[in-house]
């Protein structure tokens, strides 16, 4: 098994970390509906309460924490792990959300796009024009479900875009170094799709037999499930593997993967932080911990998140 160092444990499934120039990481816990900060001694204290279900964040240009707010899950504690499940009679809607990390103000940017409710956003990513990136898969219903989406806005409120549909499930994203490909998971098919972008914001128009302009970059065999990336400085997207758990660095270049094994079947993100960003944090979900671990190679440095 993989050695790591627990950081911190008791979370109420934990998502979306950023690791801190401090040395604190910043995550959501969408059980709780906070963002909460986690400090180097592994001490939680709560930032702002979101409800809902808080999801992916990232750092704007203006310092703030961005919150991509799924609305919420309804819940399954089993055998002490903690599991979301379907859309719940309290669902809220999916939002954005932005948080003063000074004051904990929360903000409200994002409710729709053209008339469509945003249903369950996700993961998010900024690019070096001060615009993200957010997928929202949707809810699921004992029923039916709704189809996925990826959208591009801008942080002052001004501007939403849908610039991928549809998808199945989409959940992590994430940006090549050069900014030219956008990267984007899809949950149930275990598939890593790259979107070549022809400016900011904006893919390539040309659509492909699934009504997208995505290129395969890997789909895992047998039952795996793929939730929030990152990247390395090199270009190896790091995926959160969920069943089986832990995460899988997958090759761009030729598709070829690597998983790391964790100890718990609901690994949902990893982020990169310390000297060198050659530490990896990954919210082990189901059972409530952030653990962090060595790395191989150097995490691609976020945009507007000072080291």
């Amino acid at each position: 098994m993989t050695t790591f160092t627990v950081v911190a444990t008791g979370l109420r499934f934990p998502e979306g970390p950023i690791a801190m120039p401090d040395g604190s990481v910043i995550l959501v816990e969408i059980h709780r509906g906070t963002l909460s900060r986690v400090s180097p001694e592994g001490s939680v204290s709560v930032v702002a309460e979101l409800g809902g279900g808080p999801n992916g964040a990232a750092i704007g240009p203006d310092g703030k924490c961005y919150v991509c707010n799924n609305g919420g899950f309804k819940w399954y504690e089993r055998d002490g792990l903690l599991f979301p499940g379907l859309q719940p009679d309290d669902y809220s809607g999916g939002r954005i959300e932005q948080v003063d990390l000074n004051t904990g103000e929360v903000k409200v940017l994002y409710t729709g796009c053209d008339g469509v409710p945003l249903k369950g956003p996700n993961d998010i990513v900024f690019d070096s024009t001060g615009g993200f990136w957010f997928t929202d898969p949707g809810k699921l219903r004992r029923h039916d479900q709704d189809r996925g989406r990826v959208y591009y806005a801008r942080p002052d409120g001004s501007e939403i875009r849908c610039e991928i549909f549809p998808l199945d499930r989409p959940n992590g994203i994430g940006l090549s170094p050069d900014e030219q490909t956008l990267y984007v998971s899809e949950t149930l098919t275990g598939r890593v799709w790259a979107f070549p972008l022809e400016a900011p914001g904006r893919v390539s128009s040309r659509r492909g037999l699934l009504g997208h302009s995505g290129e395969l970059v890997a789909g895992l065999p047998g039952l795996q499930l793929l939730d929030s990336l990152a990247i390395e400085a090199g270009g190896n997207i790091c995926v959160a593997t969920i069943i089986n758990g832990g995460i899988t660095v997958i090759s761009p270049a030729d598709g070829q993967t690597e998983h790391i094994p964790l100890p718990d079947a609901i690994t949902t993100n990893i982020c990169f932080g310390g000297e060198d960003l050659r530490t990896a944090y990954v919210t082990l979900s189901s059972t409530g911990r952030l653990v962090k671990m060595a790395w191989p190679r150097p995490g691609l440095p976020l945009n507007f998140l000072s080291k």
